[in-house]
Protein backbone atom coordinates (compact mmCIF):
# COMPACT_ATOMS: atom_id res chain seq x y z
CA UNK A 1 0.00 0.00 0.00
CA UNK A 2 1.31 3.42 -1.10
CA UNK A 3 2.02 6.10 1.76
CA UNK A 4 -1.42 8.27 2.59
CA UNK A 5 -2.28 11.02 4.45
CA UNK A 6 -4.02 9.70 7.64
CA UNK A 7 -5.07 13.23 9.43
CA UNK A 8 -3.66 17.24 10.26
CA UNK A 9 -2.94 16.83 13.42
CA UNK A 10 -2.89 20.31 15.21
CA UNK A 11 -0.55 20.93 18.43
CA UNK A 12 -2.71 23.66 20.94
CA UNK A 13 -3.27 24.77 24.18
CA UNK A 14 -7.10 23.90 24.36
CA UNK A 15 -8.13 20.99 21.90
CA UNK A 16 -11.30 21.20 22.52
CA UNK A 17 -11.71 24.88 22.02
CA UNK A 18 -9.34 25.47 18.66
CA UNK A 19 -11.62 22.11 17.45
CA UNK A 20 -14.63 24.13 18.00
CA UNK A 21 -13.50 27.02 15.84
CA UNK A 22 -12.20 24.82 13.25
CA UNK A 23 -15.43 22.86 13.17
CA UNK A 24 -17.65 26.13 12.70
CA UNK A 25 -15.34 27.31 10.17
CA UNK A 26 -15.18 24.54 8.41
CA UNK A 27 -19.26 23.47 8.94
CA UNK A 28 -17.98 20.03 10.23
CA UNK A 29 -18.61 18.11 13.41
CA UNK A 30 -16.88 17.36 16.02
CA UNK A 31 -16.30 13.89 16.81
CA UNK A 32 -17.49 12.39 20.47
CA UNK A 33 -15.58 12.91 23.41
CA UNK A 34 -13.43 16.15 22.11
CA UNK A 35 -11.77 17.67 25.70
CA UNK A 36 -9.10 20.25 26.26
CA UNK A 37 -6.69 17.37 26.22
CA UNK A 38 -7.91 15.99 22.36
CA UNK A 39 -10.42 16.57 19.83
CA UNK A 40 -11.07 15.65 16.49
CA UNK A 41 -13.04 16.62 13.50
CA UNK A 42 -13.55 13.43 10.79
CA UNK A 43 -13.06 13.72 6.99
CA UNK A 44 -16.61 14.47 5.71
CA UNK A 45 -18.62 11.90 3.77
CA UNK A 46 -16.84 12.87 0.44
CA UNK A 47 -13.63 12.88 1.54
CA UNK A 48 -12.99 16.76 0.38
CA UNK A 49 -10.74 17.22 3.33
CA UNK A 50 -8.84 15.17 6.09
CA UNK A 51 -9.66 14.31 9.67
CA UNK A 52 -7.69 17.31 11.34
CA UNK A 53 -7.12 15.87 14.51
CA UNK A 54 -6.00 18.13 17.92
CA UNK A 55 -3.70 17.44 20.69
CA UNK A 56 -3.02 19.63 23.75
CA UNK A 57 0.74 19.99 24.15
CA UNK A 58 2.85 22.23 26.70
CA UNK A 59 4.40 24.61 24.51
CA UNK A 60 3.24 24.91 21.26
CA UNK A 61 5.84 26.04 18.27
CA UNK A 62 6.23 29.71 18.70
CA UNK A 63 6.60 31.88 15.83
CA UNK A 64 4.90 30.78 11.94
CA UNK A 65 3.24 27.35 11.62
CA UNK A 66 5.89 25.78 9.08
CA UNK A 67 2.06 24.29 7.41
CA UNK A 68 -1.10 25.87 7.08
CA UNK A 69 -4.08 24.93 5.14
CA UNK A 70 -5.51 27.20 2.05
CA UNK A 71 -9.39 27.64 2.53
CA UNK A 72 -11.06 27.99 -1.29
CA UNK A 73 -14.67 29.61 -1.11
CA UNK A 74 -16.70 31.23 -3.70
CA UNK A 75 -17.22 34.19 -1.34
CA UNK A 76 -13.93 34.88 0.34
CA UNK A 77 -15.08 38.00 1.54
CA UNK A 78 -17.70 36.61 3.12
CA UNK A 79 -16.14 33.75 4.82
CA UNK A 80 -13.67 36.20 5.85
CA UNK A 81 -15.61 38.12 7.90
CA UNK A 82 -17.30 34.70 9.11
CA UNK A 83 -13.88 33.70 10.31
CA UNK A 84 -13.41 36.88 12.54
CA UNK A 85 -16.48 36.75 14.20
CA UNK A 86 -15.63 33.23 15.06
CA UNK A 87 -12.31 34.68 16.62
CA UNK A 88 -9.61 34.59 14.12
CA UNK A 89 -7.46 37.35 13.08
CA UNK A 90 -6.63 39.23 9.63
CA UNK A 91 -3.02 39.00 9.57
CA UNK A 92 -2.88 40.29 5.54
CA UNK A 93 -4.36 40.35 1.88
CA UNK A 94 -1.94 39.40 -0.70
CA UNK A 95 -2.41 39.96 -4.66
CA UNK A 96 0.79 38.10 -6.04
CA UNK A 97 1.37 35.41 -9.00
CA UNK A 98 -1.65 35.29 -10.34
CA UNK A 99 -3.81 34.81 -6.92
CA UNK A 100 -5.47 36.60 -4.19
CA UNK A 101 -5.65 35.44 -0.77
CA UNK A 102 -6.33 36.84 2.93
CA UNK A 103 -4.02 35.17 5.45
CA UNK A 104 -6.13 34.80 8.68
CA UNK A 105 -5.27 33.50 12.14
CA UNK A 106 -6.97 31.23 14.83
CA UNK A 107 -7.90 31.99 17.88
CA UNK A 108 -4.21 30.11 18.65
CA UNK A 109 -2.66 31.79 16.12
CA UNK A 110 -2.06 29.02 13.46
CA UNK A 111 -2.44 30.68 10.12
CA UNK A 112 -4.34 29.94 7.49
CA UNK A 113 -5.09 31.37 3.97
CA UNK A 114 -9.18 32.14 2.04
CA UNK A 115 -9.16 32.45 -1.36
CA UNK A 116 -11.69 31.98 -4.18
CA UNK A 117 -10.77 28.92 -6.08
CA UNK A 118 -8.03 28.59 -8.70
Amino acid sequence: MPIALGQVVVDCIDAEKLATFWSELLGLPLAPGASQFWAMIPAPADKSLPPLMFLQVEDPTPGKNKWHLDLFAADPAAEIDRAVALGATRQGDYDEHDAVWTTLADPEGNLFDVAAPH
